[in-house]
């Protein structure tokens, strides 16, 4: 088996590290099943596209992890409480089906662009 590697961003490193340590260390324990998982096809993982582009959506607990397929692993995007989520819904004025109302807000992919945006200053 190929080695499989969870990158973070600036930004998903940046959520995580704002969190107490017990939770940091539970939502990377949750990981330990993400290799197996994202080579399953049917994986549960939602799914959100745009210009040909696909992030997947892992739950772990009350979080949402939104990350996309890289050629080693997984690049981790962003770590949102399900509570902030449904906050950016409500303000979105957007009803509760998250992955398909989600992937057509613009207003989604510019807070996914955020840490593009954050490297390019940063670097």
């Amino acid at each position: 088996m190929l080695p499989f590697q969870i990158i973070f961003n600036p930004i998903s490193t940046a959520e995580l590290a704002r969190m107490p340590r017990d939770l940091q260390l539970l939502i990377l324990g949750q990981f330990r099943g993400l290799p197996i998982e994202i080579q399953r096809e049917d994986g549960d993982f939602g799914r959100l596209t745009r210009s040909g582009r696909t992030l997947q959506r892992y739950r772990l607990g009350d979080y949402r992890v939104y990350f996309e397929r890289h050629a080693l692993g997984v690049v981790v995007h962003r770590i949102l409480s399900k509570h902030s989520l449904k906050d950016f819904l409500f303000r979105s004025n957007l009803d509760v089906d998250e992955d398909a109302k989600l992937q057509e807000n613009p207003k989604f992919w510019e807070l996914i662009e955020q840490a593009k945006a954050t490297a390019t200053v940063t670097a």
